[in-house]
């Protein structure tokens, strides 16, 4: 060993004081392969002896091996909670603290506190710990059509992964054993072997199973789609003011948006949306889906003032929309709420203020008693009605009122 080390070095003068000849760099380059050949050996052989050493040592945990490894050592599961310096460790609290701590982590610490052992993953798994996350942030844009997609997703993913899987094993065992036998030479490269739980910390994808914190890293992810309904579709254009439609959301954690896909109708392909704020979105209130025709439960005790959403559509072939609006008086009714007798009328009348005074859009007749799909292709199709009694709905109907009258 230490003659190739001095031949290489003799070498080397010899190249800087000579012209660099083409036979004198053949000449280095295999010198510097044999000395390096020569320099892996070594190691390997001089591990080697230090583990046998190691071995035949009594007090093998004072004893120092003479290459030490870099691979981290995985303690026993019944030692995790165990710290053998002797300092104090936040596995050692009692379990109530310790769950009462991770009550109080965000999402991102649970997360890596998951990676610390292994029962601490099972502990920042737990659904308990994930629910009032997923509510907080998720609760107002994930309604039960969110839910059975999720599942959908599952089952899906779980199908395609069990096929997938045994492609990539073979590529896989080839890299897992070419790294084996290189960190026997060089014990830094066993830092690149394959985790065992597939990449399931923090470094890696999260983890699809059935659990809530799986649910909700996949919508932090962007990779999951999942239906909800969007105020004022296409950047607010005119033609939707006052609306809300059926849409697939994907979540953009870069600009805390969404971007949009709204279902093809007619002749208009999946018309695509990007940077929708987070108070455009809300959960589908009725399971009714985009073309079918909503029940109508509230006829009978619509009275004047009332706030309602109806579906309204195009034509035929388009989805519906559902668009807010008011209950109005009749016209043989002045108004005078102690006189009033519009809500004893088989006649409702709807009004849409958003829309000018004298507009085709400004006002609409529906039958109270037998109400169906009404309208025509010119003025479209008003379908099903639902009443609005909560007040944060209302209000946030409100909020979009638009700045100027449509026509």
């Amino acid at each position: 060993m230490l003659a190739l080390v001095a031949t290489f070095v003799f070498s080397c003068l010899l190249f800087l004081s000579k012209p660099c000849a083409r036979d004198m760099r053949l000449f280095l380059a295999s010198i510097s392969q044999q000395l390096a050949l020569s320099l892996l050996g070594f190691l390997a052989g001089y591990r080697l002896l230090g583990g046998v050493a190691s071995r035949a040592t009594a007090t093998a945990v004072d004893a120092m091996p003479l290459m030490p490894s870099f691979k981290r050592k995985r303690p026993a599961a019944k030692l995790e909670t165990t710290d053998t310096t002797g300092e104090p460790s936040v596995l050692d609290l009692p379990e109530l603290a310790i769950d009462c701590i991770l009550a109080k982590l965000p999402p991102a610490e649970l997360r890596n506190m998951a990676a610390v052992s292994r029962s601490m993953r099972e502990r920042c798994r737990s659904d308990h710990l994930w629910e009032r996350h997923m509510s907080d942030k998720w609760g107002s844009v994930l309604g039960t059509a969110a839910r059975d997609e999720w599942r959908s997703y599952l089952s899906s993913s779980t199908a395609a992964g069990g096929g997938a899987s045994g492609c990539g094993s073979a590529g896989s065992g080839k890299h897992r054993r070419w790294l084996a036998a290189l960190s026997c030479v060089c014990p830094v490269v066993s830092w690149m072997r394959p985790r065992a739980d597939g990449g399931a910390g923090t470094s890696g994808g999260p983890v699809l199973d059935d659990s809530i914190m799986s649910w909700y890293l996949h919508l932090e992810s962007s990779k999951f789609w999942f239906p909800a309904q969007v105020y004022n579709r296409e950047h607010g254009h005119v033609g939707f003011m006052m609306s809300c439609y059926d849409a697939e959301l994907s979540y953009d954690f870069r600009t805390d948006t969404f971007h949009a896909r709204y279902p093809p109708h007619g002749r208009r392909t999946v018309v695509l949306e990007d940077g929708v704020q987070w108070d455009r979105v809300r959960a589908p209130p009725v399971g009714t889906l985009a073309h079918d025709l909503h029940a109508s439960d509230c006829l009978h005790e619509l009275r004047p003032g009332d706030n309602i959403e109806i579906q309204w559509r195009r034509n035929k072939e388009f989805p519906y929309g559902w668009w807010y609006g008011v209950v109005g008086h009749l016209e043989s009714c002045d108004g005078n709420e102690h006189f009033c007798r519009c809500h004893l009328s088989d006649t409702v009348v709807l009004e849409f203020n958003q829309y000018t005074p004298g507009s085709r859009w400004r006002q609409s007749l529906v039958n109270r008693k037998d109400h169906r799909e009404e309208g025509n292709e010119s003025d479209g199709f008003y379908g099903g009605i639902r009443k609005l009694q909560d007040k944060d709905e209302i209000s946030k109907w409100k909020q979009l009122w638009p700045t100027d009258i449509l026509e």
